[in-house]
Parts: C-alpha cells; structure tokens; sequence
C-alpha cells in the first residue's frame, strides 16, 4: 500500500480528515449528520444558497436531522455549509450524493453527476478520497466518473482514491438509520477499497467490501429492481382481482401464512423516492450495451408508471357511479409525502394523480401534515398548492377523498364518517363500508 493511502487512512482513523459531502439533500444531510456524530469535520456542498444559508442559521428542512442537532454541529464548529465549491481542495474526503433523475425518454441523466465530477476535478489535489454514492447503473464510477478525475494528470490509486458505495437511506427510518445500515464498498484499485472500507468503518456498524464500483453498482440496483418487480406483480394482482371482486389485500394477508417461499409486497397508487422508479430503467438502458432485452424489468415500470392512470379512473368510475362527474368535481388529496410519516416528495404518486385529475377538470387540494406547500416541482412547474386543513366541513364538501399516503397522524375512521366518497389506495381503512372504494 503506497505512502499516499497510508496517510490518509492514518488520517481517517485518528477522525483528523475533513469530510466534504456534496449534496445537502434526504441523502447527503443525514450522512452529513452521522459523520458529525462520529466527531469528524463536515464540510456540506451545495449549489442551492437558500440551503447553504438555512444550514448555517441551524435551520433544517428534512425532518430527520432536526434544527437543535444542527445548532449543536455548529456551536461546536465542526460543520459548515457553502455553495464555494473552491473548498474542496481543503477537505480529504469528497462523498457525492447528487440526484440521477431520468430524462423525458426514461433515459439516465448523469448530468448532475458529471457536472459535480468536472467540479471536483478542477480542485482535486493528491491525497483525497472521492466516493459517489448516487445510484447509478454498473460502470458509471470507472467509465464517467474516473476520466474526467484523472484528466488533470493524478493518478487513481496512487495519487488519489476512488470508490463505489451506494446510498441506502431511508427516510423516515427511525430502527434502521444510516449507520445501522451495512455498507457496500467497491474501489477501483485494492488501495482505493482499503481507504474506502476505513472511512465507513469509522460511521458504520458493517462495511462489506466488494471486489470493484460495478459490483458495488450493480448490488443497488439488483435491490431496487427486485422492489420494483415484485410491486408491480402486487399492483397487477390487484387489478385483475378486483376485476373479479376479490380484496387484494386480504389474499396478502393469507398468502403470508406461508412460512417459507412468500415474501409480502404491497400494492399502492404507484412507487415513490428516487431509487425505485428509476433503476429499472438504468438497467435497461445499459443492459443495450450488452445486446440483452429486459422486457420483465421495464415492463415492471411500466405497469407501476401506469398505477396513477388507474387510481384516477377508479376515482372518476366512483363519482359516475354516485351521479358526479369529475369535471369541476372537488378532489382531497390526503399525502404529498411518497410514503408515510415523511416529507419526501420526491417521484411521488401523488404528484402525477393530481396533475391528472386536474387534466380532468377537477378542483384539487390536499392535505398533508408533512408538507405544507406543493411547488417547484422539475416535472410539475405549474403545480403550485398548499395544504389544507383538515377539518369535518372540508371532508364533507368534498366530492371524492383520495387516500395516497397513509401517514399515521390521520384518524382514517373519523376520515370515513366524514367524507361521502373515499378513494383508498393504501387499504387504510380496514372496515367494509360503502362509502369506500379500494383502488
């Protein structure tokens, strides 16, 4: 092991290094958080000022790492905040955790990576350790990430180091939280694992090593696929078994009895995050690369892309049936969040079933305890609401309530009583009752 990676590892181990996490997002603030926990220096890079400067005034936006945590890192002087990207040449660890959306053809977009990677280039200097932690498809580390690193003239391996460990962040998680997660790592040399593997030994219950970054790649999106797919075979069954009127989730319930060989999966309005709806696609696109079709995997996102469409007919057959129709008709959304208990929006259903109820005719609002303003949206520019109280007189004026998420904060009985038409995708509502559709 060279000189170099000696150094730096001595470094991390004795928590002297400076960590710089470029991102300040669900992924990168808490990571942020649990190296401070760790006694280690933070640096949190951003192009987002407005982030940059809650950040540095202790105020949070996530709200898992909460403004009290962030006042303590900053008392103490261990964390900071910036959109000066110059900085990188003074911290020895750069983690990346930008976003990797798709584009409009379900194509990946690597251009935040890319462009975070020319950044970083330009600051490299020898002796860093630079870790990408966005999920991406198998290749992007050694085949993107590595060129343009090493076009300034330093060597990986021997001048700096370079590795794959994909984020697995859940938010919201309060059992399994960053550093109770197992790590994958992946380097592109045996050095560059070697420092890796320090770095998250220092914050992280088990590191597991593996032998490159496609490895290390191709493990998150294997995760995710296999999420994927199984969603989108639940979401199916639950089509057709309604078709022949059978309740989906009372066949889950029983298939569970199984001890061995079944594996519940849930059905809903359509997957959310950032992980889910978009790996499949990532390896499908690669997987051309190889000549090989993924008609099972894209077919899978297919299917879960289409749950919205469904959930919306479902809603506007409810109102026929009770003699409405859904132009002009008024639509509460309960859950902006992409699941429960959070304020993640990101990818989340109920994003597309609003813009297309709206596409409808209706008039939509929606209540969610998490986010109390839906705007700025890459997808949705001119999606621009707030979130309503939820009162007996707001659920009795509505035409049809739409359950997206099921945060625990709603009393889904006194939801029922109130509202004349319930549209339930999460089977939130366990009693048989008439005025609720499954959907």
């Amino acid at each position: 092991m060279n000189k170099t990676a000696v150094n730096l590892e001595n470094k991390i181990k004795n928590k002297k290094s400076i960590i710089g996490v470029i991102g300040m997002g669900y992924v990168g603030l808490p990571l942020v958080k649990t190296f401070l926990n760790k006694g280690f220096g933070v640096v949190g890079f951003d192009i987002d000022e407005k982030k940059v400067l809650m950040l540095n005034k202790g105020k949070s936006y996530i709200k898992h790492v909460t403004a009290e945590e962030l006042k303590g890192f900053l008392n103490k002087k261990k964390f900071q905040a910036t959109a000066d990207f110059a900085a990188l040449g003074r911290v020895d660890v750069i983690i990346i955790c930008v976003p990797t959306p798709l584009d409009a053809h379900n194509n990946p977009d690597l251009s935040f990576v890319l462009k975070t990677t020319e950044t970083i280039s330009k600051n490299l200097r020898k002796g860093q350790l630079v870790i990408l932690e966005s999920t991406t498809y198998p290749g992007t580390t050694e085949e993107e990430v590595l060129p343009l690193l090493e076009a300034g003239g330093l060597k990986v391996g021997k001048d700096f180091f370079l590795a794959y460990s994909p984020e697995r962040e859940n938010p919201g998680d309060k059992v399994y939280t960053t550093e109770k997660i197992p790590k994958v790592v992946g380097g592109v040399t045996p050095e560059c694992s070697r420092v890796a593997k320090a770095l998250y030994d220092q914050i992280i219950k088990k590191t597991v090593p593996v032998s490159s970054p496609k490895v290390a790649e191709a493990t998150k999106i294997m995760e995710n696929v296999f999420r994927s797919v199984n969603i989108a075979m639940v979401n199916e069954m639950k089509m057709i078994f309604d078709r022949m009127g059978i309740d989906v989730w009372e066949v889950i319930q029983a298939a569970s009895t199984k001890p061995f060989g079944f594996m519940p999966f849930f059905p809903g309005p359509g997957y959310g995050g950032h992980c889910i709806p978009v790996d499949p696609f990532y390896l499908a696109w690669k997987a051309k690369e190889v000549d090989h079709p993924t008609k099972f995997i894209e077919l899978a996102g297919e299917i879960n892309i289409f749950m919205p469409y469904y959930v919306v007919t479902k809603t506007i057959e409810a109102l026929n049936e009770n003699g409405k129709s859904i132009k002009g008709a008024k639509i509460l959304i309960l859950g902006l969040a992409y699941k429960e208990d959070i304020d993640d929006q990101r990818e989340s259903p109920s994003l597309k079933i609003i813009s297309l109820l709206k596409k409808h005719g209706a008039e939509v609002s929606y209540n969610d305890p998490y986010v109390p303003q839906a705007s700025g949206y890459r997808d949705y520019p001119g999606l621009v609401l707030e979130s309503v109280e939820l009162t007996g007189s707001i659920l009795k004026a509505s035409d049809a309530v739409v359950i997206v998420t099921a945060h625990s904060d709603y009393d889904f009985d006194w939801i029922a009583k109130n509202a004349s038409l319930i549209i339930d995708t999460r089977n939130a509502i366990k009693k048989k009752m008439k005025n609720v559709v499954k959907a």
